[in-house]
């Protein structure tokens, strides 16, 4: 059993900053890809960054610039530095991982369970 809890949401201004985490535990062999997605209301799920195990990552248009993934392969976790952010980055932001549970298996597609962002004044 993998478990991926988020942290960090909240309501900020706009313009403001917040930071997500996201920590897996349970029995983990390794991580590949980590990202985060969001979905606002009435809107479907977007990939919002990605970040695999090398560091590499990817972007959405919409967010280059103004928000950083990074990840601590040591503690399993993921983090999302938002800056400059504005009302449309109001979302629920979802933490998403492969997660390899035993060696020589494929990565299990792994979701938290979502923080709300709320960007308004």
């Amino acid at each position: 059993q993998v478990q991926l809890v988020e942290s960090g949401g909240g309501l900020v201004q706009p313009g403001g900053s917040l930071r997500l985490s996201c920590a897996a535990s349970g029995s983990i062999v390794s991580i590949r890809a980590m990202g985060w997605y969001r979905q606002a209301p009435g809107a479907q799920r977007e990939l919002v960054a990605s970040i695999i195990t090398n560091g590499r990552t990817n972007y959405a248009e919409s967010v280059k610039g103004r928000f950083t993934i990074s990840r601590d392969n040591a503690k399993n976790t993921v983090y999302l530095q938002m800056n400059s952010l504005e009302p449309e980055d109001t979302a629920v932001y979802y933490c998403n991982a492969g997660v390899v549970v035993r060696w020589g298996t494929n990565a299990l597609d792994v979701w938290g369970q979502g923080t709300l962002v709320t960007v308004s004044s």
